[in-house]
């Protein structure tokens, strides 16, 4: 059995995040394989581990490395399979490495999760993998559901516990059931490429003055002939119009959210849907570090594949890898595209 994951470590330091993914992995019954290697100290290593990988199966790298973190990197140098990114903290709170897995180079994407967040890699990696393997998307859906319900439980052990005089223990006892108004949302832009069937990627700004960014991703997206939605809409000013908006493109195979503030479109999203959500971080205010931030360290259970601040054009190739594991065409156009450095 052929491993359909790579984890490498950067060193045998970050073994602990790693089996974070390990358990994660063996959850959901993916083969996976484990390397130790170094960008910088054993760069042949690296390459030949990741050239012959994707040549014999493996359809997700999983890159583990702290400091200067050019382990993601440099894997993604080497494959047009995705690349995903879990910085490590060693110092600086993992920043620095952080900062150096999300901030590629188009068309270099890695798809980063959040700091020591080895579970998030896996889930994404499961997530990824689950769009072509139904029995992997029926046991991510069953992972996520455990980690709702173990809030749930938390709510109620914590509830147990307060003896206020005042405390109202029973208020609203079935807001659990609570169900959302569903008005109708108006679409923006028609799919790029007309089709019979659903679009395979939805491209979700959270303002118009994140339409510069969509456009980025919509030229990869067009060139890579892959079919797409993009619709403006905001999940703080209109909640339920981007609730039904989600729940209208169940049939998408991954979201493309972008986002400057802490406008939190990213976590929306993943919140909505157990599809693979692809983070476009943009500079509004702080220099971007603010969507950065709020799209790459999310909680465990709902990970989101962060690109650098304003590289839409990396979530574009990124949707490319992704899809292009099961379509030859996609496959073929991505290539071209990475290999040729074509200038866009």
């Amino acid at each position: 059995m052929n491993p359909k994951v790579m984890i490498i470590l950067g060193s045998l330091s970050d073994l602990n995040i790693a089996q974070k993914s390990i358990d994660i992995l063996e959850t959901l019954s993916i083969p996976y394989s484990l390397k130790v290697a170094s960008a910088h100290r054993t760069h042949e290593k690296v390459k030949k581990l990741v050239i012959e990988a994707s040549n014999n199966g493996v359809e997700v790298f999983i890159g583990i490395a702290g400091l200067a973190a050019h382990l993601p990197g440099s894997i993604a140098a080497y494959t047009h399979k995705p690349v995903i990114g879990v910085p490590v903290d060693v110092k600086l709170g993992g920043l620095d490495a952080l900062y150096s897995s999300a901030q590629m180079p188009f068309p270099a994407p890695v798809a980063t999760v959040g700091i020591d967040r080895g579970d998030n890699g896996a889930i994404l990696a499961g997530q990824i993998i689950g769009i072509t393997d139904e029995k992997v998307r029926k046991r991510v859906s069953e992972l996520r559901k455990s980690y709702q319900d173990k809030v749930e439980k938390d709510e109620k052990k914590l509830i147990s516990k307060i003896s206020g005089e005042y405390f109202q223990k029973d208020f609203i006892p079935d807001y659990n059931e609570i169900t959302e108004v569903e008005p109708v949302t108006d679409k923006v832009f028609k799919e790029s490429v007309e089709t019979k069937d659903s679009p395979l990627v939805s491209v979700v700004p959270g303002s118009y003055s994140d339409i510069e960014e969509a456009k980025k991703i919509a030229i990869v997206l067009d060139r890579l002939n892959i079919s797409y939605d993009i619709n403006v809409i905001s999940p703080i000013r209109y909640p339920d119009k981007f609730h039904k908006y989600i729940e209208d493109m169940e049939n998408v195979k991954l979201f493309i959210a972008v986002s400057g503030l802490s406008a939190h479109v990213a976590g929306s999203v993943v919140a909505l849907s157990e599809k693979p959500v692809i983070g476009v971080p943009c500079a509004v205010e702080l220099n971007g570090m603010d969507s950065l931030l709020s799209m790459s360290n999310m909680p465990p259970g709902v990970p989101v594949a962060t690109v650098g601040i304003g590289n839409g054009r990396n979530a574009g190739v990124l949707a490319g890898e992704i899809l292009g594991i099961s379509d030859p065409e996609i496959e073929i156009n991505l290539k071209r595209l990475k290999y040729k450095t074509a200038d866009l």
